[in-house]
């Protein structure tokens, strides 16, 4: 029997009509600032969609875009200016940035109150001692989506292929959260004998950025497999699992595109939500 594909936009749909129905019941709309270095078409798209989305939900976008030769300096005294406009809650940085730009530090620069994506270090540091705090955008959306489809972490063996601040890290830290309860495993590129490791998993996740990696050898027969992957090959758009193969073989799958993609921009709007909210309650 097929997978039960989890779908991600439904979910996210449900997420933001959550989202713009408290926005309705602020004083003033949340505001969210993009900030987008040079002419990635990738970042360029991602951009517009995040920010089509946040007016869709009522809340304000304040877009700027710098030139791919930007200097360090440049985009930090503009991170500076977000960071005291009081009108903006929020701030994104598309990454990547340029190869010439020190990313960490410029992700540091923003205020970690204000911080869209929660990969600010305060706020990593918030998600590892289990406290209050904006978490990443693609971990949350995949919690989201496990919950919205019953399916259960609390006492499962999780093993999450991806060791990234941006995904994999964050992600097992919550899976393994108080409340998820989930025993976790983190896997990589230098795992001996993924395989074995893998089919131990009754919620296997891929967020290596390595087209087909996770084949149907990797998985348990029933497990919940949740694709991180947002790879080109071929004119399309893949993951990371070989989704031909393994929908045969688990127990619940979410497709690429459409299922942990269209959460991240969700829990995007989530995060600049709840800065605003704690802004306008006063801190």
């Amino acid at each position: 029997m097929a997978a039960q594909l989890i779908n991600g936009k439904n979910v996210a749909a449900i997420v933001k009509a959550e989202v713009a129905a408290q926005i309705s019941n602020l004083d003033r709309p949340p505001g969210l600032a993009t900030v987008l270095v040079g002419d990635d078409p990738a970042s360029e798209i991602y951009v517009r969609n995040k920010r089509r989305t946040a007016a869709d939900l009522g809340i304000r976008s304040f877009h700027h875009s710098l030139a791919a030769d930007s200097e360090q300096e440049q985009v930090e005294k503009l991170i500076d200016a977000l960071n005291d406009d009081p009108a903006v809650d929020s701030i994104l940085v598309q990454l990547p940035l340029p190869a010439h730009l020190d990313s960490a530090a410029i992700i540091e620069r923003v205020d970690p109150s204000k911080d869209a994506d929660g990969l600010h270090p305060h706020n990593l540091g918030l998600l590892v001692l289990d406290q209050p705090g904006p978490r990443p955008c693609t971990p949350a959306g995949a919690l989201r989506l496990l919950d919205h489809y019953g399916i259960k972490t609390a006492g499962t063996r999780a093993v999450v292929v991806g060791r990234s601040f941006l995904v994999g890290r964050p992600l097992a830290l919550m899976l393994s959260a108080k409340g998820a309860d989930a025993t976790v495993t983190i896997a990589h590129s230098r795992t001996k004998n993924l395989v074995d490791l893998t089919r131990e998993a009754d919620i296997l996740v891929a967020a290596v950025g390595v087209p087909g990696l996770v084949s149907a050898e990797h998985v348990r027969p029933g497990a919940t497999v949740i694709d991180v992957g947002i790879n080109r090959s071929g004119g399309r758009v893949v993951g990371d699992v070989d989704f031909v193969g393994v929908v045969e073989v688990a127990g619940a799958l979410t497709p690429v595109p459409g299922g942990v993609g269209p959460m991240t921009v969700a829990m995007l709007m989530v995060n600049t939500l709840q800065a605003a909210l704690i802004a306008q309650q006063g801190g």
